[in-house]
């Protein structure tokens, strides 16, 4: 165990603190979980690596109370997690994440769920004044005037043994997330913003934030002005190598390359030999691939055209009035700086564009509390009921009576 110290990271080798090594057996994990069952909330970390997988490789995880940092080695023989997971469900216990999308995805491979309930300070660190997906050692030097020693960042976590110094580091970051979560959760609290999260809070506890459906895997590839044909091609490329990287356990591009992938469906092979003309096509027309992907041409040739793509023509969309885009960004930003949030939590570049052209726009900042602090105030600029003006070197808003 690790208690709690604020001089516990240092770039100083004379000052990197003694840790217990990780947790191996079911003993020390059971006997450090029964401590845990009474937490009010618990701060957890992952150490991970996915270069040459699809899914994360779990090697470390860490734990602390706020009392107590713990270690877990999760590739340690014969080490049951199970017990880990049921404290992980725990209704009772607040599970604390900073950033915690691809630790969400670990525990929900893992787990066949996610841990609940979640609170992510990177998510609080939008409505505290620190700004979009602020980083963990950003965060800990604004509100605990702590540096985080960075040296060990780039480990490669599945070699052991562990040193103490990567341990040591790997333990900090539930020592100070232990610190920061109380701070945070009690400046929104007294500002009466909790609930200005709700949205976001919504979207990290659902499972489907971190899981790729192999028929949308298409919308990550970077394409533009595709005609209809060779898109439903591409959809259905990339949904077969989704399933292939997640059967397989392997990154997407371990299986064929984005580029690749995208010559296959506008230039659509019709036999072996034309695979030696895609380029960076795995094992030229001689490749174990040519046959799947060969089958899943064929199946999308067969389909009928009612199953083409509606395709967006370019230009057929109106945009508003640049003037009037620039004004709103204004107003988005002098609301975001007088209430000390991030722009991205009250409105996207296209939401602001959609609000732009239309009163009644489907977005966030026409509703609840977004509206009250931004929204209404966007309607009446667009309607000439108020103004921007500078005073003094800042944005004012000025009542127009005309």
């Amino acid at each position: 165990l690790m208690k709690r110290h604020a001089s516990q990271a240092s770039s100083d080798n004379a000052n990197v603190p003694k840790a217990a090594p990780p947790i191996t057996t079911n003993d020390g994990l059971n006997a450090i979980l029964r401590q845990y069952q009474n937490a009010e909330f618990l701060a957890v970390d992952t150490e991970f690596l996915r270069e040459r997988t699809y899914y994360p490789q779990l090697c470390l995880i860490q734990i602390s109370d706020g009392v107590d940092a713990v270690a877990i080695d999760p590739l340690a023989p014969n080490l049951d997690l199970n017990p880990l997971w049921d404290l992980m469900r725990d209704q009772n216990i607040t599970k604390v994440f900073h950033a915690g999308n691809q630790d969400m995805e670990i525990f929900l491979h893992l787990m066949g769920s996610l841990p609940e309930p979640i609170y992510d300070t990177q998510i609080a660190a939008m409505v505290c004044g620190l700004g979009d997906q602020v980083g963990y050692d950003k965060l800990v030097k604004a509100m605990l005037n702590h540096d985080i020693d960075k040296t060990s960042r780039f480990t490669d976590w599945s070699k052991r043994p562990l040193s103490n110094r990567q341990i040591v580091y790997a333990l900090d970051d539930v020592i100070y997330l232990a610190k920061l979560y109380p701070l945070m959760r009690s400046k929104l609290e007294a500002e009466n913003r909790s609930h200005w999260l709700d949205e976001e809070y919504t979207k990290s506890n659902d499972p489907a934030t971190y899981v790729t459906a192999p028929d949308a895997a298409w919308q990550k590839l970077k394409v533009r002005n595709m005609r209809p044909a060779p898109l439903l091609r591409l959809m259905h490329l990339a949904a077969w190598r989704e399933r292939e990287a997640q059967s397989r356990d392997l990154p997407r591009n371990r299986v064929i390359r984005d580029e690749t992938l995208i010559d296959l469906a506008g230039s659509n092979p019709k036999d072996r030999k034309d695979y030696a003309n895609i380029r960076n096509f795995p094992g030229g027309k001689e490749g174990k691939l040519v046959a799947p992907i060969s089958k899943v041409l064929d199946m999308v040739a067969a389909m009928p055209s009612s199953s083409l793509p509606e395709v967006e023509k370019r230009g057929s969309t109106k945009r508003p009035p640049a003037a009037v885009m620039e004004l709103l960004r204004v107003l988005l930003k002098h609301v975001t700086d007088k209430h000390d949030i991030a722009p991205r939590l009250i409105a996207s570049a296209e939401e602001l564009e959609l609000l732009a052209s239309d009163d009644e726009a489907p977005i966030r900042a026409l509703n609840g509390w977004r509206r009250e602090i931004f929204g209404d105030l966007a309607l009446r600029l667009k309607q000439g009921e108020i103004a921007l003006a500078v005073k003094k070197g800042r944005i004012i808003l000025i009542e127009n009576n005309g």
